[in-house]
């Protein structure tokens, strides 16, 4: 089995491939596939989601992320604080990013919430590498999602939890190595559709 790092790398190897094209595309496709699924999910109604701002050769999350605010939703993004935690603000088209003080990404400026906020979402599009078909996910290697999905998992349970990859990013099961700490997460978004992780079955 290929280490976590490995797995990591020859993801990002692969994601730095992909042209501008295909990127605008993927970002299309993910918008109209995560908000059919938050539409389900918030039963039509005008609910809160967590979403991240993919940057460089990450899956585009922006043209989601407006498709929300479009629909009525409200959009809380994450801002990486000390300790490896996270802190949440509430986007709008407005809305002005600074750089992070703790990570290489820019981040949205306002208020700063607790985690806390999250447990009230109707649902969380959270960031990975690869994901496999157990739940199985790797992140960027930082630990801040891992931590959230801690901290939701003992204080009551968390909202319906979503990885967002490229297609390519969905491995066998088995693919990747689980380890205490690891919070396996129920589906996947990608371009194609949203895929059932776990042994469930894939989703148009």
């Amino acid at each position: 089995m290929a280490s976590k790092e490995d797995i990591r790398s020859s993801r990002r190897l692969y994601r730095r491939s992909l042209s501008k094209e295909q990127l605008a595309q993927a970002g299309e496709s993910i918008a109209r596939h995560g908000l059919a699924w938050a539409r389900k999910i918030s039963a039509g109604s005008p609910r809160t989601f967590a979403v991240y701002v993919g940057v460089s050769h990450e899956p585009p999350t922006m043209p989601l992320i407006a498709g929300l605010h479009d629909a009525g939703h409200q959009v809380l993004l994450p801002v990486c604080e000390a300790g490896r935690q996270l802190s949440w603000v509430y986007w709008t088209p407005e809305t002005a990013f600074v750089r992070s003080d703790y990570a290489p990404i820019d981040e949205p400026e306002g208020e700063r919430l607790d985690s806390a906020v999250v447990s009230a979402v109707a649902g969380i599009f959270m960031p990975a590498t690869a994901v496999d078909r157990d739940g199985n996910r790797i992140g960027q290697g930082g630990g801040y999602y891992d931590r959230l999905l801690q901290h939701l998992d003992n204080s009551g349970g968390r909202p319906p939890t979503i990885a967002v990859v490229y297609d390519d990013d969905v491995l066998p099961s088995g693919a990747i190595p689980a380890e205490p700490f690891d919070r396996p997460v129920p589906d996947a978004l990608t371009p194609s559709g949203i895929i059932t992780l776990g042994g469930g079955s894939d989703l148009d």
